[in-house]
């Protein structure tokens, strides 16, 4: 019995969920109101309040759900894979995969997250994700073949603007090229940014310039 209404509770939230990514991606965050979820998920607003709290939560709660699958992806596609620099342009190629497939998730990116709820108000789920970053970006600054330069949250900043950048340019243009397709030269030009030896040069030749 308490196994049927945990998974009959799952699939409510799944619904409310989906019908929440569908309103978010369409509509800013200051506009859409929990009634406009309610409706689209076919669920009572007294049935919302009792999951989640309020709209600022559910937001979260697709937040959670969305990059915690992204998370995941990113786990499945480094396993295997030797060389550092390899494993970085897969990260690299694994999330512009995920939002050609998910333009939804980009859409409500656009619309419902602002630079503020990357710091103080992240999930669980952005967490994981930054620190899966982060370990992959230390790595290669300790293994000298990321640029010392800037602290490891600067190369942090520089890849997720580039990859933030793009998608939503990508969307907001209405592009029907993917993402991925384009991966090896993007991220050529982001390799060029951050490591160690493209950077030693941009240094050099700047100092000889002066």
């Amino acid at each position: 019995m308490a196994e049927a209404a945990s998974d009959r509770q799952e699939a409510v939230r799944q619904r409310v969920e989906d019908a929440a990514l569908r309103v978010f991606s369409e509509t800013e965050f200051h506009r859409v109101a929990l009634a406009d979820i309610a409706r689209e998920a076919g669920a009572s607003l007294q049935t919302l309040y009792r999951y989640y709290g309020g709209k600022e939560a559910l937001l979260n709660a697709c937040l959670h759900r969305w990059l915690g699958e992204l998370a995941e992806r990113m786990l499945d596609h480094l396993a295997g894979i030797e060389t550092y620099k390899d494993r970085l342009r897969k990260v690299f190629w694994v999330v512009l995969d995920f939002f050609d497939r998910n333009p939804r998730v980009g859409w409500m990116m656009i619309h419902s997250v602002y630079p503020g709820r990357w710091g103080d108000d992240m999930t669980p789920a952005q967490h994981r994700l930054t620190g899966l970053f982060l370990a992959v970006l230390e790595e290669g600054q300790d293994s000298g073949v990321l640029t010392n330069r800037v602290d490891s949250m600067v190369l942090l900043d520089v890849f997720y603007g580039l990859l933030l950048r793009v998608n939503q340019m990508h969307l907001l243009r209405h592009e029907t090229r993917p993402l991925a397709e384009q991966a090896p030269v993007l991220f050529d030009m982001l390799w060029a940014a951050i490591s160690a030896d493209s950077t030693a040069e941009t240094v050099d030749q700047a100092v000889q310039v002066t």
